[in-house]
């Protein structure tokens, strides 16, 4: 920067000697303010620089943001649909389920009330079987008396017949011996008659 001139009182002309100092003084602040010029100008590119990274850090930041908004938002929309059709599917489920526990329930009802009859119907032939086969017990027994009964009366007349049987078979025999020993002695009457001895013969 150029030096700024002062106002005030002229000053006296100074020596020579004076005037080169003062010269050189001028040339050290100008060449230092040059340099500082300098050093601003690298130090403002490079904030410029630092700058520009970070407006394009930015630029890239909004791009990634915008980005990741719309991939958000698709995902929602995605997510939208996956919970509506996983709703979709649960009702769906959730109502065929209710109509096969209905079915289930009413099946079981109605197997119930089969069972409770066959139940009442098997009760029923059990105490039909057992008075059935109370009564035919009872028949056998019955029928086993009388068959008894029977064979004790069969008995008594085998008896009575072999009796009077073996009565008429003696009094036959008695009956025989007495024609026989008739019948012999006529033979032997007619041996003695002809001479001949009936005890050889």
């Amino acid at each position: 920067m150029p030096p700024k001139k002062r106002k005030g009182k002229a000053k006296k002309p100074k020596s020579s000697k004076t005037e080169r100092v003062a010269g050189d003084e001028v040339a050290q602040s100008y060449r230092r303010s040059l340099l500082e010029v300098a050093v601003l100008k690298d130090r403002l590119a490079l904030k410029t620089d630092v700058a520009q990274q970070a407006i394009s850090a930015r630029d890239d930041l909004q791009y990634q943001i915008r980005d990741l908004k719309q991939t958000l938002s698709q995902e929602k929309l995605g997510m939208k649909d996956i919970t509506t059709d996983l709703n979709r599917q649960y009702k769906t489920l959730q109502t065929n389920l209710e109509a096969k526990v209905e079915y289930l329930e009413t099946r079981v009802s109605e197997l119930q009330q089969q069972l409770d009859q066959c139940q009442g119907d098997l009760k029923t032939e059990r105490e039909q079987r057992e008075q059935t086969e109370e009564e035919k017990d009872a028949q056998i027994t019955d029928l086993q008396i009388k068959l008894d009964n029977m064979e004790t009366e069969y008995e008594k007349i085998l008896h009575g017949c072999l009796d009077s049987l073996l009565s008429h078979l003696a009094e036959a025999r008695r009956n025989w011996e007495d024609v026989s020993s008739d019948i012999h002695q006529e033979f032997k009457d007619m041996l003695i008659e002809l001479r001949l001895n009936p005890h050889y013969i």
